[in-house]
């Protein structure tokens, strides 16, 4: 069991959580968003035991599966998110806010730990002169952008006091380091992409991590915006109402950068799509990205009122919605295939990335890859 496997539980997560973003009546949408979580829900709990029970340092030494170990933090958060949203008809308000504060918890750790131990081996490691920057890259350095979404969530279930100020400003740190370590990142990948391209047409979906970082950062900035109010009263309200220009003055600048990004990572897929892309794990890069800008949107559309915002945060729902159902399907073909096969093969091939490392074996050095 590779980690990638948790990507496909953060693009069924994310249909639910931005379905509840929208804040929309519609009938039919609450029965849709509960269906996809409690899938979520299912399929976070039967890949962690397969996981665990693989061995889940198995692929640590692979340069290329390295990266999908943030995978797992994110599905962690993604689910956790839905169970504070849409857990409280099954659970009950108080057991949903503890078991999704719970997976928020072990989703942080998990993120905080990926975002510090993948770049260390990279740093420590021999790096290939051939290899460059790639969109995979990212996903270890966005579980903490996640982490301060879906922990504004928490804020209005905490009591007043130093604990509910913690946990704020923890969200902050945590905004804080994925968005710098994050945009190093994505100009690194840039200037891959503008000099050198894709390895492969197969990549091409990865390109769309980049639109998940943008969106999560404005979900992100919105929500630990609009819930600074709920820690800074009184004398201190200034502070809550700075963080709130803030968070929309953020949400509207960084719009148009993601704007760019969508319409870039569009082309380059309808580009190699034309040049026989073929189907593969990472596929469900068009889930979640996708998913992050439709809360991103709906929550500046919220904050600010904006009608077109809210039609484009329900264009890009529809989008998902699309995009998921292709994905899914493709996914349970691809699976039935191969354990048609291969009963016991539960691999999915990522195809994202050039060798990122070399190891050294005794005299001679070897480039891993995928």
């Amino acid at each position: 069991m590779t980690p990638n496997w948790f990507a496909a539980i953060m693009g069924t997560g994310i249909v639910a959580t931005s379905g509840v973003a929208l804040h929309s009546d519609l009938p039919g949408l609450s029965v849709v968003t509960t269906g996809f979580w409690l899938l979520a829900s299912v399929g976070l709990v039967i890949t962690t035991i397969l996981f665990l029970r693989a061995g889940p340092t198995e692929h640590a030494g692979d340069p290329t599966m390295a990266h999908f170990y943030g995978a797992p933090a994110m599905a962690l958060l993604t689910v956790g998110a839905g169970t504070i949203e849409l857990g409280p008809q099954f659970l009950g308000d108080h057991i949903a806010v503890w078991v999704g504060g719970l997976l928020w918890l072990a989703g942080t750790a998990v993120g905080l730990f990926t975002a510090v131990w993948i770049p260390f081996r990279m740093i420590t490691g021999s790096q290939s002169a051939e290899s460059g920057a790639m969109p995979s890259w990212l996903m270890p350095v966005v579980p903490p952008m996640v982490s301060a979404a879906t922990g504004s969530l928490l804020i209005g279930h905490i009591s007043a006091g130093q604990l509910r100020l913690g946990v704020l400003a923890t969200c902050y740190g945590m905004f804080g380091l994925s968005l710098i370590v994050g945009f190093l990142t994505i100009g690194m990948v840039y200037s891959r992409l503008v000099h050198q391209g894709l390895p492969s047409v197969n990549v091409a979906p990865t390109v769309w991590i980049m639109l998940g970082m943008i969106g999560q950062s404005i979900t992100a900035a919105v929500l630990l915006g609009n819930n600074a109010a709920l820690v800074f009263e009184g004398r201190e309200a200034p502070i809550a109402a700075g963080l709130h220009i803030l968070g929309i003055g953020y949400g509207l600048v960084m719009s148009g950068f993601a704007v760019f990004v969508f319409l870039l990572a569009v082309s380059i897929t309808v580009h190699n799509a034309r040049r026989g892309m073929g189907f593969t794990a990472a596929w469900w890069s068009f889930t979640f990205p996708v998913g992050t800008c439709v809360t991103g949107s709906a929550a500046l559309a919220f904050a600010t009122d904006s009608g077109l915002l809210q039609v484009t945060a329900g264009s890009l729902y529809v989008l998902l919605l699309l995009a998921w159902g292709t994905v899914a399907s493709r996914s349970l073909a691809m699976l039935a295939g191969r354990m048609k096969m291969n009963p016991s093969v539960c691999q999915m091939r990522s195809d994202t990335a050039a060798p990122a490392f070399e190891r050294n074996t005794r005299t001679e050095v070897r480039v891993v890859s995928v």
